[in-house]
């Protein structure tokens, strides 16, 4: 395939900038994993907003490009081989990325998957029931008159609240050194905040986690990233 000729997303959100790498989102703590990473990095990339809204992700366009209707996604015109790759899964997005240029993703084999692991215990865990919680304790979930659901999601973001706080006993990062683990762990923290559920969860008894969210949002980078794409 040849890029941008056999994209039909490049219909709706025509590249600007077609040798460069195309990022498609929104800032949600999904989305700004990818916007994240490619600030660290320094990859010159396109940024297109694809809201939240049908109209854009269940669009003909973008689900050419991601058949889940989830935003990130990304084209890569200089992918494995010089052929374009389109990608999607932010977890997946992150590790390309770090092979790609080589940083945030140790190639010492231990040292890669103890950051795989914590990777996968956000993607598996944090994410999912975090999002769970946000829709049960702020969104429409709110209005459902049975308690347990609600309980049930505060329960299980404490528990995993606490999973962070042990990890982090002794070492700043979640994995040791700042990693890929960090840009997909850190958004999902901040987002408790978003959701008004800091005292519902016990954030302040979490000293070492309130810390580590503070040293990742003192990032220069990250505060960049967390602004892309612009919600206006």
């Amino acid at each position: 395939m040849k890029f941008p000729d056999d994209f039909p997303i490049t219909r709706r959100w025509p590249p600007r900038h077609p040798e460069r790498l195309q990022l498609y989102s929104f800032p949600t703590p999904n989305g700004v994993k990818a916007s994240i990473m490619l600030e660290e990095t320094g990859l010159p990339y396109d940024v297109h907003k694809v809201t939240l809204s049908d109209t854009d992700v269940k669009s003909a366009e973008f689900l050419s490009l991601n058949p889940n209707n989830k935003i990130p996604a990304i084209i890569d015109p200089d992918g494995p081989d010089g052929a374009p790759l389109a990608l999607f899964e932010s977890g997946a997005i992150l590790i390309y990325l770090a092979d790609k240029t080589g940083q945030l993703l140790p190639k010492a084999p231990a040292a890669r998957y103890q950051v795989l692991q914590w990777l996968m215990f956000q993607m598996g865990g944090v994410g999912p029931l975090f999002g769970q919680l946000g829709f049960f304790y702020k969104f429409a979930g709110a209005e459902i008159e049975d308690p347990r659901p609600r309980q049930r999601y505060i329960a299980e973001a404490h528990r995993l609240l606490g999973v962070v706080e042990t990890a982090l006993d002794g070492q700043d990062w979640i994995a040791g050194d700042y990693s890929i683990a960090d840009i997909a762990l850190a958004p999902w923290l901040r987002a408790l905040d978003f959701y008004g559920a800091h005292e519902v969860v016990g954030w302040a008894d979490h000293p070492r986690t309130v810390a580590y969210l503070d040293r990742f949002l003192d990032r220069a980078a990250v505060q960049r990233g967390l602004e892309i794409p612009a919600r206006d």
